[in-house]
């Protein structure tokens, strides 16, 4: 424990997500006041990948074909990323000031047939981060609700349901990445969580390519915001199987990558400017969003993610969800940028204390499961005694 308190633990949380954009990174002090977690943001950060390393990942994506050496190779070079971010956030803290690490790393396939997922894959080696700051590390936070019937993700559900669950509303959390993921609490309701298809993936894949990697983001949503939506190509886009799944369902760059864009304007037929086509995919993460939402009567969003920083994204988010609240998760007092980061903290946090990281609702899982595993740091681990049961509420404090 830190010296903060018996009660109190310090664990840092990093993740890096589909659209492969750097580390976040958050120091989190989460203090147990009988049934009530508290949440403080010490220190956030967000760390550029170096060294050519960010395309080392993007190689392995799907539909990229790639080898055990490349796999190995990508392994260690974001365990390495992730090791220097971790080392970064202890340094600031001081030395002595941190507890534990959780580290999602970054997910290079979700292999979901029939739509269920078969197995999943993140890269970023533990060893690196313990060894470099000589804390203990959790990680591989998904597997374990695969193995048990579940989706792996949402993972951001567990936070959710003890952030947003005593609101008393039909709320919705929803994360816009790379891919768009909500989770739905209300009272008297088990939470409900989906990947509603591409936040920013399709977006990010569209204008590299246009740009021919000049640009990797349409930052601000300039060029969405200088475009029309092409009517016929969101005709076209909407037609994917994936949005008609039941829930809860899970997707990511395997399905909404630069061929499924291609495949779609192939079937156009035609060209489309590059500003109307950036137009046409914000308009096609708002509707893909806002369709599950309205079934499920949500009559709040509390967004997050990089998507909030795209004005045309949030207008056209609003648009399609009239009388309904949509805010910033910074009117909540949770910076957007760290909110996924702070959710991986939190499941290490569970982990450490014998709790089941993820909300069998959520997931579809048969049951759930303790999340991740363990890589010891430089001194031999003394975990606490497992608590009895989740804390019932999460505050940002």
């Amino acid at each position: 424990m830190s010296a903060t308190g018996s009660d109190s633990l310090i664990v840092i949380g990093l993740g890096s997500g589909t659209s492969v954009d750097g580390i976040d990174g958050v120091a989190l002090e989460l203090t147990l006041c009988d049934d009530l977690l508290r949440a403080r943001v010490l220190e956030a950060s967000c760390t550029a990948y170096g060294d050519g390393v960010r395309e080392q990942i993007l190689a392995t994506f799907p539909p990229a074909r790639v080898g055990t050496q490349e796999i190995c190779r990508v392994d260690q070079a974001v365990g390495q990323a992730f090791a220097d971010a971790a080392s970064d956030l202890v340094g600031r803290l001081g030395e002595g000031h941190a507890d534990l690490i959780a580290s999602h790393g970054q997910t290079v396939f979700h292999d979901v047939v029939d739509g269920q997922v078969a197995g999943t894959l993140q890269l970023g080696q533990p060893a690196w981060i313990a060894e470099a700051t000589g804390l203990p590390v959790v990680s591989d936070l998904r597997v374990a609700d695969v193995t048990a019937g579940g989706q792996g993700a949402p993972l951001a559900s567990t936070w959710d349901a003890l952030w947003l669950g005593g609101d008393g509303r039909t709320t919705a959390a929803l994360n816009l990445g790379g891919i768009a993921n909500a989770t739905v609490v209300g009272p008297d309701r088990a939470p409900v969580a989906l990947d509603t298809g591409p936040a920013n993936a399709l977006m990010d894949a569209a204008i590299a390519w246009r740009t021919e990697g000049r640009q990797t983001a349409d930052l601000g949503g300039e060029s969405a915001a200088r475009g029309s939506v092409d009517a016929e190509l969101l005709e076209v886009l909407l037609a994917e199987p994936y949005y008609a799944l039941p829930l809860p369902r899970t997707t990511g760059k395997e399905l909404f990558n630069l061929d499924h864009l291609r495949t779609a304007l192939d079937r156009v037929g035609r060209e489309i400017a590059t500003d109307d086509l950036l137009a046409t995919l914000a308009e096609l993460t708002a509707r893909t969003v806002a369709a599950p939402l309205r079934e499920l009567g949500v009559e709040r969003v509390v967004a997050s993610g990089g998507g909030t920083q795209n004005p045309v994204l949030m207008e056209r988010l609003g648009a399609a969800l009239p009388g309904v609240e949509v805010v910033s998760s910074e009117a909540t007092g949770l910076d957007p940028r760290v909110k996924e980061a702070a959710m991986f903290a939190l499941l290490g946090w569970l982990s450490w204390h014998g709790l089941p990281g993820t909300a069998p609702s959520a997931t579809g899982a048969r049951v759930g499961r303790i999340a991740g595993r363990i890589t010891p740091g430089h001194r031999p681990l003394r975990l606490p005694e497992p608590l009895a049961q989740w804390p019932r509420r999460l505050e940002v404090c």
